[in-house]
């Protein structure tokens, strides 16, 4: 993932105009927050960290069609309908096609549900006032990004983080016959961390991006706090050096999580944060200056025949193209949105009447059909390409797409522009287990979304 030869070193990179915005969306102490079955409680009585959402604006000179992208901490989309009429919105105001635009979730467990109010829920009323708010706060912040571009440089590193483990955990009770959503000791999780850097033609830091593949449920059903989960305290470790905003990617992280969550201790999140935060320091801090190569400057004779490497100024990509391809799923035979919406009416346990809320959502956005066109979305930003979907696909499609592009930076991104299900491996299937019982998708979803991908990248790279 790096451009090198036996005689240069250079960081994959972009060099363009680069606009970066941010502002505030926390919602009011009061509103309804409840994401997990087993919470006793609806409402957020308290704020750990704020809520953020950042838009980053790419262009290749003035006037040219921008690429955007808005880094939200937010949960999930309870509804794939509510998701398209917010889209509409933004395209429209923004005057932008679907393919220049990716609205990305930190899919955060401690915030308000992306959902149409619903009376019957306590706090749904400020949930209403704070989502009728939403497309302007993000209509404004990315009309700030795309106004006060400057000239900059985009370029990426790769990186190590051990706080993502893999949560299949076969259930020890041998009566059960079932795999639990926690951490598996026995797991070998996708550790792969990528960094991204934008600096102004001085050669000054404007903005961070990571890019990590780990579900940001730390906080769970005893947590009351609206909170971005550990991203919060990531974001402000790395701009607490920086001086500049982070943003981040979420990566493939269907089957990935902390070790230690499902807490109501903020301070865990926070730690987690910080965890991720070293790391990405890390590897920012073995970065190359921007605009440079490293070169071979020739041998110096000492004790050693020594090798000599300088940095020399560099030819960076100004290449930036976004599209929107679909990918055909098959869907399972599920009961229609009324009959779910019945069995939800009917059911008394509160757990089980949550999962039947989202899988009603669920299938009111995806229709009658057998199948669903999966948007898929891919951008070429310099040497990286950054692709993605709605869904949460395991980390094998990350790797798998790292695998068929060796030399590429690929930047994989789960929850992009609306909400579905999760994208599990076709053996999964005669398992039970979370993911494969909750996703709409039929075995095959993953292998198809995979090569999908593939065509989507290799289009997008084509000159």
């Amino acid at each position: 993932m790096t451009d090198s030869t036996a005689c240069g070193y250079r960081q994959p990179s972009f060099r363009g105009r680069i606009g970066i915005a941010r502002t505030d969306i926390t919602p009011p102490v009061g509103i309804y927050s409840r994401n997990w079955g087993a919470a006793a409680h609806d409402v957020a009585d308290s704020i750990h960290r704020p809520l953020t959402l950042t838009a980053l604006a790419l262009s290749t000179g003035e006037g040219a069609s921008p690429l955007v992208l808005v880094d939200a901490d937010l949960g999930w989309w309870r509804g794939l309908e509510v998701f398209r009429l917010f889209q509409t919105r933004l395209l429209e105001a923004l005057e932008l096609e679907a393919g220049q635009l990716i609205f990305a979730l930190s899919h955060t467990h401690a915030g308000p549900p992306l959902m149409d109010a619903d009376e019957s829920l306590a706090g749904c009323d400020i949930l209403k006032t704070w989502m009728e708010r939403l497309p302007e706060a993000v209509i404004r912040t990315v009309r700030e990004a795309l106004d006060s571009p400057f000239e900059g440089i985009l370029d990426w590193t790769t990186g190590r983080c051990g706080l993502a483990t893999v949560r299949d955990f076969p259930d020890p009770d041998p009566e059960a016959d079932r795999v639990l959503c926690g951490y598996s000791p026995d797991g070998d999780p996708d550790d792969t961390l990528l960094v991204g850097r934008i600096s102004d033609e001085e050669g000054n830091v404007r903005g961070t991006l990571v890019n990590y593949a780990c579900h940001p449920t730390t906080l769970a059903w005893d947590n009351t706090s609206i909170s971005p989960d550990y991203i919060g305290a990531m974001r402000q470790t790395m701009q607490d050096v920086t001086g500049a905003p982070a943003l981040f990617l979420l990566g493939a992280c269907g089957d990935l999580a902390p070790r230690y969550q499902y807490v109501g201790d903020t301070e865990v999140a926070d730690r987690h944060g910080r965890q991720l935060a070293f790391a990405a320091l890390g590897a920012l801090n073995d970065m190359e200056p921007p605009g440079t190569q490293l070169e071979f400057d020739g041998p110096v004779e000492s004790g050693a025949p020594l090798a000599v490497w300088k940095h020399r100024p560099a030819t960076l990509s100004q290449q930036l193209r976004g599209q929107q391809t679909t990918v055909e799923l098959k869907l399972k035979d599920w009961p229609s949105a009324n009959e779910l919406e019945k069995q939800r009416q009917a059911c008394t346990d509160r757990a089980l009447e949550e999962r039947l809320r989202r899988r009603r959502n669920i299938r009111r956005g995806l229709g009658d059909s057998e199948t669903f066109a999966l948007p898929v979305y891919a951008w070429r930003i310099g040497d990286a390409v950054l692709v993605g979907c709605c869904c949460e696909p395991y980390s094998l499609l990350q790797q798998e797409l790292r695998r068929r592009f060796p030399k590429r930076t690929i930047l994989v991104m789960n929850l992009i522009n609306g909400t579905i299900g999760y994208l599990p491996p076709a053996e999964l299937y005669d398992t039970d287990v979370y993911p494969v019982w909750q996703t709409p998708f039929d075995r095959g979803g993953l292998e198809a979304t995979i090569e999908g991908m593939t065509r989507a990248i290799q289009d997008v790279l084509t000159d």
